[in-house]
């Protein structure tokens, strides 16, 4: 055999024996790393582009048993709209059946852009609050988890337990995330009264109800429409008529 052959049959034999080195350090001649290590690798990279991660609306979590007394206070303190679930104190572990740690849901609202690893320290020094934190995706998924308003598995908890401040604006919050539920309770109130007159139904929220008077604000159109149809229909002869006749419809 020539020497060009033999090198050839020492390669070839070079490459299948680097084949089945599959679960070693070379492939095909190339340095590999053990499966192990690729995964923990791959975790790393994405905890550090998680860490990188900015948003200026961003969600935790604190435990009743390590949060300071005073957490409103501490949250005041720091300057930055804020907003806080009810104390969740019954939800229940469905693998073991137990109470869960009495605790809260947040969201903080910055001015500007924060990245994971500010939020995450910012939280774990000024509440002892776990170091995780996440983007708030949805304000609206995160109202309903604070109350678990569409999750009828879970135990329901009161929007008037809800906490907020440092200019958080929380009437606008429930409005623009729970919408229909305040339309029907106006629209209740407007039929319990009897309301023909938009300044009725105002003077009504102003005095009673702070929530449905931001809806109403943010409704005009549609609240006076309703109004003036209810007006309107209460004055026609046949309406009368027929109420007479015990008959409501037309």
């Amino acid at each position: 055999m020539t020497s060009i052959g033999a090198f050839a049959c020492l390669r070839q034999r070079q490459r299948s024996s680097d084949i089945l080195k599959i679960g070693g350090k070379i492939l095909h001649g190339v340095t590999t790393t053990p499966v192990g290590s690729l995964i923990n690798n791959q975790r790393k990279w994405t905890m550090e582009k998680k860490k990188e991660q900015r948003s200026n609306k961003w969600a935790f979590i604190f435990y009743k048993e390590s949060a300071p007394e005073n957490y409103l206070e501490v949250l005041e303190q720091m300057h930055i709209p804020f907003v806080l679930s009810p104390w969740h104190d019954k939800d229940v572990n469905k693998e073991t059946g137990e109470i869960k740690k009495a605790h809260k849901h947040g969201a903080l609202y910055f001015d500007s852009l924060k990245s994971y690893s500010q939020v995450s320290s910012l939280i774990s020094e000024k509440l002892n609050a776990p170091k995780h934190v996440e983007v708030v995706m949805s304000p609206k998924g995160m109202y309903e988890y604070f109350t678990h308003a569409e999750n009828p598995d879970k135990t329901p908890y009161q929007t008037e337990d809800i906490e907020w401040g440092c200019g958080f604006e929380l009437g606008k919050f429930l409005v623009e995330h729970n919408t229909g539920e305040f339309l029907n309770s106006i629209i209740d109130v407007i039929e319990e009264h009897d309301f023909k007159e938009f300044e009725e139904l105002v003077m009504y929220a102003r005095k009673n109800d702070y929530l449905l008077l931001e809806l109403i604000v943010d409704k005009t159109y549609f609240f006076s429409r309703l109004l003036d149809s209810r007006r309107y229909s209460s004055e026609r002869p046949t309406r009368k008529i027929y109420k007479e006749m015990g008959d409501g419809d037309e």
